[in-house]
């Protein structure tokens, strides 16, 4: 039975974080620190972990992204989600306005911005939601409503217990795509071409914790069926979408005459470059419903509306040059310089080419005129090459024979990736990115050492590799601003905590190419020491089970290099423990992967971690489908339901010890 107190509790939580919710993602003015709300989030997360059975579809825990989804259900709309007509000129939305008027006389309209993402159904029930569809083809879209869920700005509940449908648009805002593009260059993708595909592409992911990662927004601008509400305008509907705590778009505007629409679309035409989303024009409503009504729909789109589209403006100029910028992870950009040209208010220099595979679809050649455009307003790309105005004299672009940072080797990792990198481990361009592993939670787990302190020890010449860590003093952190007193004492208490390290962390902190942290786990097993591991060869890395030869290859490689044998020397001199500290008395659960959930009779977490570890097998805190075994206690948590639907078998606390038995018996048998 669960305390009603702690029920009371639990409802209070979601009541104020849902609050919060709303008062950060939708009204942008936040009322607690993120610290207090974090603290929320985490006691509930505590109380239902600890009493699974309060937990609901509608919890706020329930956005940071569940399970994995097997696949789409196909949905049928209430009502179909109809395309609009597209207008791109002012003579042309005046021609509208006359078909309006000829049918219902003088009319309002409400002008709101075309926001460039992925159209969204949201149904309610009592005023939970209950499922989120995707358009699709209009009559039939794709129930995506645990991924919808992990949008903040959508409410799981509504202040009032309506059943209502709404729709709207689900975006990526500007920041988070071009960040995302960055991101998926670095990792040898081919970015993404606008942020509704980014939106589409992000809504379809079959793990709803890496859509979480994605920052997707949203507004919302209609309600099916709203004279049900006594609703009588799209005015009013917007500002009773607003009542409901759903996020409405600020620069809608009520206009009396098609004279404001057109000085509102000339507006954004020029102003929309200032937003945090891609708008690609304005929809165009007639505000009476009665009217809507009266004028209605054609078989693809109401008559009651249309898109006023921004026109695409385009300029023309020639590369004279190709440079190349290697990221974080070493991936070769290539970006072509121009002569410079205006093009909507700025003078464009460049524009980033993403890879090479680009290069040859588009047929770009240094010395070539292109048509460039700004990618929703912003970003700078080439179109396409004008290749009537070629003369013979232009030259190929050519992938570098040589990482232009560092002078290493330059290749492609695997024959999936369309990048080409930097192959050298240690190159000066990666160095931010590489420490920022090395510190990070599943490395040496250093507290303080954020992104951007990082950056800026790094930008001061303070910390030129990982082993620089351990030599930072109070002096040189005293001169990277935004660090006082009590934090700098912090990071070096917590710089020296991190030479206890366990050798498996220090593996993964390493950036070894190809060694993640189930192969660090192998390795310290393996070998007693990283000078062990740094003197192994190849033969003696393929006998160990689970090292394929690319691997083998990688982390002998990356031992021979002389700037490792010096960060070795440096993180040895410093103090840092390099030696494994997982004693392995007998290897008979090797292969096997263990998760743990309840509380065990003989064990503490920690302890039947080790003693996983000790007989050789994985401990992981967190089931998927490559786990063997859940080990079940008492008061299960939310683990034993991911494990019955990935088909992982469970054991008691005895049938562990048993198979553990059975396994050292067969051993024995073996070894006779």
């Amino acid at each position: 039975m669960v305390p009603e107190k702690i029920r009371e509790e639990v409802e209070r939580l979601r009541r104020e974080i849902e609050y919060h919710n709303y008062r950060y993602y939708v009204l942008a003015s936040p009322v607690i620190t993120d610290e207090e709300y974090d603290k929320l989030m985490q006691r509930l997360i505590e109380l239902e972990e600890k009493y699974p059975e309060l937990r609901t579809p509608d919890s706020p825990t329930q956005r940071v992204g569940g399970q994995p989804i097997e696949g789409f259900e196909t949905v049928e709309h209430s009502e179909p989600m109809l395309s609009l007509d597209n207008t791109y000129n002012e003579a042309e939305i005046l021609n509208f306005h006359e078909r309006v008027r000829k049918t219902v006389g003088d009319v309002e309209y409400v002008a709101e911005l075309k926001i460039d993402g992925v159209s969204i159904a949201l149904r309610y029930e009592n005023g939970l939601l209950v499922r989120a569809i995707t358009r699709g083809d209009g009559i039939k879209g794709d129930d995506v409503t645990a991924n919808v869920k992990t949008v903040k700005s959508i409410p799981l509940r509504l202040p009032e217990p309506l059943t209502i449908e709404v729709r709207g648009e689900i975006f990526m805002p500007v920041s988070y795509f071009e960040e995302y593009n960055q991101q998926r260059e670095e990792e040898g993708l081919t970015p993404f071409a606008n942020p509704r595909n980014a939106t589409a592409g992000t809504l379809h992911l079959l793990d709803p914790a890496e859509v979480a990662k994605r920052n997707l927004d949203s507004f919302m601008y209609y309600i099916v069926k709203p004279q049900q509400y006594g609703l009588k305008t799209q005015w009013e509907a917007l500002e009773f979408l607003k009542k409901l705590h759903f996020k409405v778009n600020p620069h809608s505007k009520l206009c009396k005459s098609i004279e404001e629409v057109i000085e509102y679309w000339r507006n954004w035409s020029k102003e929309r470059s200032k937003l945090e989303y891609w708008v690609d024009g304005v929809v165009v409503k007639v505000n009476d419903f009665a009217k809507q009504n009266e004028l209605g729909w054609t078989a693809k789109s109401p008559r009651w509306a249309i898109a006023f589209k921004f026109p695409a403006q385009q300029a023309r100029t020639k590369i004279i040059g190709i440079t190349y910028q290697v990221g974080r992870t070493g991936v070769i950009t290539p970006v072509a310089e121009f002569e410079p040209v205006e093009l909507e208010g700025t003078i464009i220099k460049r524009a980033s080419l993403h890879n090479f595979d680009y290069i040859k679809e588009k047929d770009i050649r240094i010395g070539d005129y292109v048509l460039i455009e700004k990618a929703g307003g912003i970003i700078p790309q080439v179109v396409h090459v004008v290749k009537d105005l070629r003369t013979g004299q232009e030259q190929p672009v050519t992938v570098p024979d040589e990482c232009p940072v560092c002078g290493g080797p330059v290749g492609k990792e695997s024959k999936e990736y369309v990048a080409y990198k930097c192959l050298n481990p240690h190159c000066p361009a990666k160095l931010k990115r590489h420490l920022e592993v090395f510190v990070s939670r599943q490395a040496l787990d250093i507290q303080g050492l954020g992104p951007k302190i990082i950056s800026k020890l790094v930008d001061a010449g303070l910390v030129k590799d990982i082993a620089d860590i351990f030599y930072l003093t109070i002096f040189d952190l005293a001169q990277i601003s935004g660090l006082g007193p009590k934090m700098i004492a912090n990071i070096l208490s917590e710089i020296e905590r991190a030479k206890s390290v366990s050798l498996e962390r220090l593996i993964v902190g390493l950036g070894i190419p190809g060694v993640g942290e189930r192969t660090a786990k192998i390795l310290a097993r393996k070998f007693r020491s990283l000078e062990e591991l740094a003197n192994a060869s190849i033969a003696d890395l393929l006998l160990v089970e689970g090292i394929g030869e690319d691997t083998a290859k990688s982390i002998y490689d990356y031992f021979k290099l002389p700037k490792t044998k010096e960060i070795i020397e440096k993180l040895k001199k410093a103090g840092v423990n390099m030696k494994s500290n997982i004693e392995v008395k007998e290897d008979v659960l090797s292969g096997l992967t263990f998760c743990v959930t309840g509380t065990l009779k003989n064990f503490s977490r920690e302890e039947i971690k080790r003693y996983i570890e000790s007989l050789g097998g994985h401990y992981t805190d967190n089931v998927s489908r490559k786990t063997d075994y859940l080990i079940v206690g008492e008061n299960p948590g939310s683990k034993l339901q991911k494990a019955q639907k990935f088909g992982v078998k469970t054991l008691t606390e005895d049938e562990f010890l048993q198979l553990v038995e059975e396994r050292k018996k067969k051993k024995g048998e073996q070894q006779k």
